[in-house]
């Protein structure tokens, strides 16, 4: 039986949910945890309502921490918000002691399954994971990249007009301002999008996709709706053992950071090794700096 924990009720946590209930997944029990009880047990009710016209009949409840003994993947979005004109980092003193009650709760249960982290800002928080809960790395997994990921295919499947499933590219490293595209390794089809844009345009994209975030917090107060499909996507490469290749923090060294990695049902089954050009794996090990900067202050 797969059981999923989701720790935060919040706009992330229940778009997670929601997509979970309206997609094919392999999903048996999904509980909700939120530090308001009534709102667990409201938002259960509302999704159990929804079951009727579900691809799913998967059981929903609001519950507690003692409910992550049992379950396959424990999923972490409770924390502070990312305001208006606030950076990702700027969230870390306010989230680390948050965090680290939280694990403690869940790994008091016998917990020893996979952390899916989702909390800004998500590099930092997963390494804070990573060390307190002594599991071994391969467990803990970070959405990073990701939504910075399928924001770029999309704006290329755009650009070119065709679907975003046949756009092969990559944002790397950190889920922040240090993030860049892989634009050496990226591909439609196997032609190389690298000879397909200018410089120019090469860089407004890369700017557009950095942007995104804060031009979306900006106008509706959160981002939602893009981490939830991220979250379900990775839930399914874990639950299915698909050996999916899903850009996402991993630990790399000393730190959590983005790269493609194979993800089946142990977790991180390992990093994919990327060609990078010179001026690409700078910017790789900048936004390492970046990363590792934030957890030193």
């Amino acid at each position: 039986m797969n059981k999923i924990v989701i720790i935060g009720c919040g706009n992330v946590g229940m778009s997670y949910a929601y997509a979970l209930v309206n997609q094919k997944c392999n999903v048996d029990e999904l509980v909700l945890v939120d530090i308001n009880e009534d709102k667990a047990i409201g938002e259960a009710a509302d999704l159990n309502h929804s079951i009727p016209y579900s691809p799913n009949n998967l059981t929903i409840k609001a519950g507690d921490y003692s409910d992550c003994k049992d379950a396959s993947i424990v999923m972490i979005a409770a924390g502070a918000n990312q305001d208006v004109g606030e950076t990702r980092l700027d969230l870390i003193h306010k989230n680390t002691k948050i965090f680290k009650s939280i694990i403690d709760n869940v790994l008091a249960s016998g917990f020893n399954n996979i952390f899916l982290i989702a909390t800004n800002p998500v590099d930092a928080m997963s390494y804070i994971t990573y060390k307190n809960s002594n599991l071994p790395a391969s467990k803990i997994i970070g959405t990073g990249t990701s939504l910075d990921t399928a924001r770029l295919r999309y704006i290329l499947s755009r650009r070119f007009e065709i679907m975003p499933q046949n756009v092969h590219a990559y944002v790397l490293g950190e889920h922040g301002d240090s993030e860049f595209v892989a634009w050496s390794s990226a591909m439609i089809g196997s032609v190389k999008i690298d000879s397909l844009l200018s410089k120019k345009e090469k860089e407004e994209i890369s700017d557009s996709v950095r942007n995104s975030a804060y031009e979306i917090i900006k106008k509706k107060g959160n981002t939602s709706y893009g981490i939830g499909m991220c979250l379900v996507r990775i839930t399914n490469a874990i639950l299915n053992d698909e050996n999916a290749i899903i850009t996402v923090s991993a630990f790399d060294k000393d730190v959590y950071i983005s790269s493609p990695c194979i993800i089946n049902k142990k977790g991180i089954k390992r990093r994919l090794k990327i060609e990078l050009t010179d001026q690409e794996q700078e910017l790789y090990n900048k936004s390492k700096e970046v990363i590792r900067n934030s957890l030193n202050r």
